[in-house]
């Protein structure tokens, strides 16, 4: 079993078509075919099912399409890492809507010092973030954990090949507008939040307590309001005086400084981290986020 080999077969998945696959590659069909073939031999099955109307992974071909990323891409980052230090650099992430991990992402930008890259955010809901980092799409991801649903959260990132790696821990706020009539209390209880209405991010098909962006997503809610993204939140922040349940982690750089996070007196504990693939090598630009996410943990209110 080669690396090339690998390759191969992660491009003829994408393409769904030996034939197009092999233009890709720049081989001709039938070496492409034989190459594959001799793989199947020594593996003892079928990655794919061939037919005149294209090809079909099998069961046992989509397990093992799953490791050939892992490793083609672990072999890219050994490649950005040691030897192809002047090529253009990659990286991705994704990540529940936090404004300071953005912010991380921008402070990475600025200090990479280099003419060609090409980056990639995603700030999105939390099973994209799973599924991103799961199949390769962003190196790594970034959500909290919390008492309620780290048990389940912790089984998804187990069942997928992904492990947590804690950053830091922090109190639940209340995120709201500056001009909200409770803006000015030093303490805020979910009863004073009664007659203001709840805003959360949708979660999709994929609607779970257990993958909410906020803490007391069970909670039974007056007034309930989902959202697709943040600048839709602050909106409504300002236009019904709604509110949200944050970390706390204020960006105004991002936000503006029209908004305030006041402690919740029901307050649950956050655990702010970042979700990777299992045993993978971290990139250069992943340790340098990762590093500007730790900035973060001497801002926590």
């Amino acid at each position: 079993m080669t690396l090339q080999q690998l390759r191969y077969v992660i491009t003829i998945a994408d393409c769904g078509s030996m034939n197009e696959a092999a233009k890709q590659l720049f081989i001709s069909q039938p070496s492409l075919s034989g190459t594959i073939k001799e793989l199947e031999l020594e593996i003892g099955f079928d990655i794919f099912l061939r037919s005149n109307r294209g090809i079909v992974i099998t069961p046992e071909g989509e397990e093992f399409l799953t490791y050939a990323k892992q490793v083609s891409e672990q072999y890219r980052l050994l490649e950005d890492k040691y030897i192809e230090k002047k090529s253009k650099k990659k990286f991705s992430v994704s990540m529940q809507h936090y404004s300071f991990a953005v912010k991380a992402f921008v402070e990475v930008v600025k200090k990479v010092g280099m003419e060609q890259y090409e980056f990639a955010v995603h700030e999105t809901k939390t099973n994209e973030v799973i599924e991103n980092v799961k199949n390769f799409k962003s190196e790594l991801g970034v959500l909290y954990l919390n008492d309620f649903n780290e048990q389940v959260m912790t089984k998804v990132l187990r069942e997928n090949s992904l492990e947590f790696v804690e950053l830091f821990q922090c109190d639940t706020y209340v995120y709201l507008w500056s001009e909200h009539p409770l803006a000015n209390k030093e303490v805020i209880s979910m009863k004073e939040l009664e007659e203001y209405p709840c805003l959360a991010f949708d979660q999709g098909k994929n609607n779970s307590f257990y993958l909410a962006e906020e803490v007391k997503s069970t909670y039974d809610y007056k007034r309930i309001i989902k959202a697709n993204d943040r600048a839709t939140m602050l909106n409504l922040m300002i236009g019904l005086h709604g509110y949200t349940l944050c970390s706390g982690i204020i960006c105004e750089e991002l936000n503006g400084d029209d908004y305030k996070a006041v402690p919740l007196v029901e307050s649950e504990k956050m655990r702010i981290g970042y979700i990777k693939r299992k045993g993978s090598i971290i990139s250069n630009n992943g340790e340098l986020y990762i590093k500007e996410l730790m900035n973060y943990k001497d801002m926590v209110l």
